[in-house]
């Protein structure tokens, strides 16, 4: 069998927007941030293109705001998110099923996601989703570990540590962040059409998937 023509051996999956629908919580939190420090909070239509990036790229980008206050931001953020923004979310339907069939054809799944590692880690504990992961990875406490390329970095290196196969491995993911960060290590990837992402955003991706229901046939299929 041809290198191309293999089957995956590890396919990594983001969590916001392609595991679950973590919006409400989100964006509740940080229109609670910004109100507290006393700064304009975007409409909604923006404030969902907070979910998935790294957030202080969002408090950059979308809020506007300097380095000085993207960090007094995050530390309330981050509280007021763990305290109760966290659980305010959940699983896309299907997800689940269709990540246990791609399992089963031999893949070892992990876990891909600029949100903090142990924060990622809590949530998929309290959905009962975190049988299904081999490792999750995810951003560093003080984010120097956020862009998605060093997420998949740090993934793929713990996948080694603990003797998986990655020498040919896939990502899911919702938004330009995974298909680019994804596309720095040369690996494929399989768009969310059904999480946060503009259409646009899945330029450069490998396959298209509609719902989760999908995934199953595109991941063996390719």
């Amino acid at each position: 069998m041809s290198p191309e023509h293999a089957p995956y051996t590890v396919v990594l999956v983001d969590l916001d927007g392609t595991i679950m629908d973590s919006a409400p919580g989100i964006t509740a939190t940080l229109t609670r941030t910004l109100e507290r420090m006393g700064l304009p909070v975007p409409p909604p239509s923006r404030l969902v293109e907070f979910v998935g990036p790294p957030i202080l790229d969002g408090l950059r980008d979308l809020a506007g705001l300097d380095p000085a206050q993207s960090q007094t931001a995050l530390k309330l953020y981050r509280t007021d998110y763990g305290d109760t923004g966290a659980f305010d979310a959940r699983p896309y339907p299907g997800i689940r099923e269709a990540l246990e069939a791609i399992r089963a054809t031999g893949p070892t799944l992990a876990v891909a996601t600029s949100k903090p590692e142990e924060q990622a880690k809590r949530i998929l504990q309290h959905f009962g989703l975190d049988d299904l992961f081999a490792v999750v990875a995810g951003a560093s406490d003080d984010e120097t570990r956020s862009e998605k390329a060093d997420v998949i970095a740090w993934a793929l290196g713990l996948l080694t540590d603990s003797g998986v196969d990655t020498s040919r491995p896939l990502m899911i993911g919702d938004r330009i962040h995974d298909v680019e960060g994804a596309a720095q290590h040369g690996i494929p990837v399989v768009f969310a059409a059904w999480g946060y992402g503009d259409p646009a955003e899945a330029a450069g991706s490998v396959a298209v998937a509609s719902s989760p229901a999908d995934l199953p046939r595109i991941v063996t299929a390719r």
